[in-house]
């Protein structure tokens, strides 16, 4: 994977030199009213990439850590659930107990009032 990227980025430089070496005409960038740069059009083009390039990597930071967050969120859901439904078991468990205790009691019961008759 390593010589993928390498051959990706180098494919990218090496358009980005031949661009550059192509378009040395000056041009005139107006950034504000009465404010103006006049550079290389290639060097222009090439921050504007770079530009381009730092805001993408910024927003994928952005959407990396909402999802990082996002799923923390979901985990404590998940443990807050989790927990109730332990807290279900323990009482069902506990009620099955107690109707355990009677069963054997009413059997005892009934085994009486049959042979009493």
């Amino acid at each position: 994977m390593r010589q993928v990227n390498f051959v990706i980025i180098f494919v990218i430089c090496l358009a980005l030199v031949l661009f550059g070496i192509e378009n040395t005409e000056p041009a005139i960038i107006h950034i504000v009213k009465g404010v103006q740069v006049q550079a290389p059009l290639s060097i222009e083009l090439i921050l504007a990439m770079g530009i381009g390039a730092v805001l993408a990597w910024v927003f994928s930071v952005w959407t990396s850590l909402q999802r990082v967050l996002d799923t923390g969120k979901e985990v404590r859901v998940k443990e807050e659930r989790i927990h109730e439904l332990e807290e279900d078991i323990e009482r069902y468990k506990a009620e099955i107990q107690e109707q355990q205790r009677l069963l054997p009691a009413a059997k005892a019961e009934d085994a009486e009032v049959v042979t009493v008759q």
